[in-house]
């Protein structure tokens, strides 16, 4: 069985950069979480690996015949537009590890979809001081400077990231973002794999099976007993209702 694992985490804490990073490692085989959105498309984009763009119409079927997971809308001055999660048949969890990245919201209800023992969140923190200065930093750049803007995104964030949402959804591990990058990326790769080894030895204990492929009982029960700290890093719905 398959993961998806989720990075999340407020504005200006480099998840982009972390996870092009991490979909380029060849040893964690992940694959990209790739959604839909209406908006046109841009110049060097390609459709199927930023977006898959559709038109309105085509968005509103993919809703009426129930594979829209998550969607969000944009007032822009060209209208509405949409960015959206389908279960298609670009995903296939029962084979494949997949990395995706979106918003608080949007990791509840891709979880909520898939089940808890099949979406893995990554929370990227940095230390809002920090973040402040990297948005500015960004936004002195003359193809940006848009100061109101970031402004508004760094005061939603404090809501949309509050310790109470972040409690609701289950957050319990954090990676620290605020130092070395590249210490990040190998704290969150390490974890990845881990999660990866934690469901293969669980796949082949419930099979009766061990790594070396031989059935020694003991061995598998030690595995069950022993799953790492992606599990843990999961919590049950229980322990979210009593949070």
């Amino acid at each position: 069985m398959g993961k998806l694992f989720y990075i999340i985490g407020k504005s200006s804490t480099g998840k982009d950069t972390i996870y092009k990073a991490l979909i380029e490692k060849e040893n964690l085989n992940l694959r990209e979480l790739v959604m839909y959105t209406t908006r046109p498309i841009r110049e060097k984009e390609e459709n199927g690996r930023e977006y898959y763009f559709v038109d309105s119409d085509t968005a509103d079927d993919l809703q009426r015949r129930g594979k829209v997971i998550e969607m969000r809308s944009y007032d822009t001055v060209h209208g509405i537009w949409k960015y959206f999660t389908v279960d298609d048949e670009h995903t296939d969890l029962e084979r494949h590890d997949y990395l995706g990245i979106g918003t608080l919201q949007s990791y509840e209800k891709i979880r909520s979809y898939y089940g808890e023992d099949k979406v893995v969140p990554i929370y990227i923190e940095v230390d809002d001081e920090h973040r402040l200065e990297r948005a500015f930093k960004r936004e002195r750049k003359p193809q940006n400077r848009r100061f109101d803007e970031m402004c508004r995104r760094f005061l939603a964030d404090s809501v949309d990231f509050s310790e109470e949402n972040l409690r609701r959804a289950g957050i319990k591990r954090r990676f620290s973002n605020d130092n070395d990058r590249e210490e990040c990326i190998q704290e969150v790769e390490t974890f990845i794999l881990n999660c990866q080894q934690d469901e293969y030895r669980q796949d082949n204990c419930q099979q009766g099976e061990c790594q070396q492929g031989e059935c020694q009982q003991d061995k598998c029960q030690q595995d069950k007993g022993q799953l790492g700290e992606c599990q843990q890093d999961s919590s049950t719905a229980a322990e979210r209702s009593g949070a």
